[in-house]
């Protein structure tokens, strides 16, 4: 008897309540600024300081104290939770909600032991894989040397590949023979700590896999491509095995440059603490995972976020990165426009992502990633999540690996 997919768990609830308090620790804070604020009003000053004689910082300090106490006790709560992964059916509901606060806080979970924070993992079907040979063989019992790995984007879950009953993975199987492999992970961490991480997973993987590899394809969604440059990367500079068996990588509208919706947000972040009474509310933009903010640029490496404040305005201060030497690249890029070319490619894209971000261009030659011009494609009148579903975007795709790299 097949037990019906569970909406929460024990530690989902933990987890969101220890959310909730932190989240009503910070609106405190906010409140308080804001108060302060307030008080500060020349011709108000005087005033506010003779009526408040200091009641309202003992106010709020009693208030703060009284949350911290209680997360506290939530938290040794959800110490006594066992929080890790398991094979229990969960709904897709739940599978999506959380992939998506990941996304947007997805660092702060993992930074406090939130059970709701997502680990890396290779999953099928929406289940973990063990990644040793007897498991990975009892797994895919008709295992190919052909792997292809899948890749999500930020706020994305494994499971949303298949949107209005398409999945890229299972359509390369059906026609190409390749054996497909999703990865679910934290977006919200920086990507080169996903990337790192994805790197020793592959290593992982393709040592117990359970037929000799032939070819090794990494298809990348949006956020998913960078991650995975960034391991092709950490993978060369540790040696890795895998980097050796990595034939052809497929970008689907990553934002190589970066998203101007993100450099909005700076924006925003600089403009907010100048204005006296909407001070206190740039905290809550500042509540944005590090994941997100990688994407102001398009950031690979350790050393383009570490000793720096990710929230400041400055420059692209990112190490180039080429892509991998000995690998077959192709870039897709979407735009909602009926064709390429227009104002809509340079300013909108396909929604989050710009043509030219996509395609890898630069005005700094140094960046420009260098995508022979049969390896890029434009899906026009297509919109970012479009390219997950889009047939003429999977035929595309299949086009390309079907030649093999040559």
């Amino acid at each position: 008897m097949s037990r019906k997919p569970a909406a929460v768990s024990p530690s989902d609830v933990l987890g969101l309540s220890r959310l909730l308090f932190e989240a009503a620790d910070g609106v405190t804070g906010i409140v308080e600024q804001m108060h302060n604020s307030i008080l500060a009003t020349p011709g108000i000053a005087p005033i506010g300081q003779g009526v408040t004689g200091g009641v309202t910082q003992l106010v709020y300090g009693g208030v703060r104290g009284a949350l911290q106490l209680t997360g506290k006790g939530i938290g040794g709560a959800a110490a006594l939770v066992d929080a890790k992964p398991d094979d229990r059916p969960t709904s897709r509901r739940r599978e999506v909600a959380l992939a998506a606060l990941n996304g947007v806080v997805g660092d702060h979970l993992a930074s406090t032991g939130n059970p709701l924070a997502l680990p890396m993992r290779f999953r099928r079907g929406g289940r973990a894989l063990k990644l040793d040979r007897a498991s990975l063989a009892e797994a895919f019992p008709d295992a190919t040397g052909k792997l292809a790995v899948l890749v999500h984007g930020l706020c994305l879950s494994d499971l949303q590949w298949t949107p209005q009953n398409h999945d890229h993975g299972a359509a390369l199987a059906h026609e190409l023979g390749y054996t497909p492999v999703y990865l679910s992970y934290n977006s919200g961490l920086h990507i080169s700590v996903n990337g790192r991480a994805f790197a020793d997973a592959l290593e992982a993987l393709l040592a117990e896999w359970p037929a000799k590899i032939e070819d090794l394809v990494v298809v990348g969604h949006s956020m998913g491509g960078l991650v995975a440059r960034s391991a092709c990367r950490y993978g060369e500079e540790a040696g890795q095995a895998w980097r050796d068996n990595l034939r052809q990588l497929v970008f689907l509208a990553t934002p190589h440059h970066g998203s101007p919706l993100e450099r909005i947000g700076n924006w925003v972040d600089v403009i907010l603490p100048k204005t006296p009474y909407a001070a206190a509310f740039a905290r809550l933009g500042q509540i944005r995972s590090a994941g997100v903010t990688d994407l102001r640029y398009g950031n690979l490496m350790d050393e383009d976020w570490q000793g720096h404040d990710r929230f400041a305005r400055a420059p692209d201060r990112r190490r180039a990165v080429p892509l991998p030497d000995g690998v077959a690249c192709y870039a897709i890029a979407a735009t909602t426009a009926a064709s390429p070319g227009g104002v809509k490619d340079r300013l909108v894209g396909d929604g989050l992502v710009p043509v030219a971000s996509a395609l890898g261009r630069h005005k700094d030659r140094a960046r420009a990633l260098e995508f022979p011009a049969d390896r890029q494609w434009v899906a026009c009148e297509t919109g970012h999540l479009d390219l997950l579903s889009r047939r003429d975007v999977y035929e595309q795709v299949a086009r390309w690996l079907g030649r093999r790299g040559q």
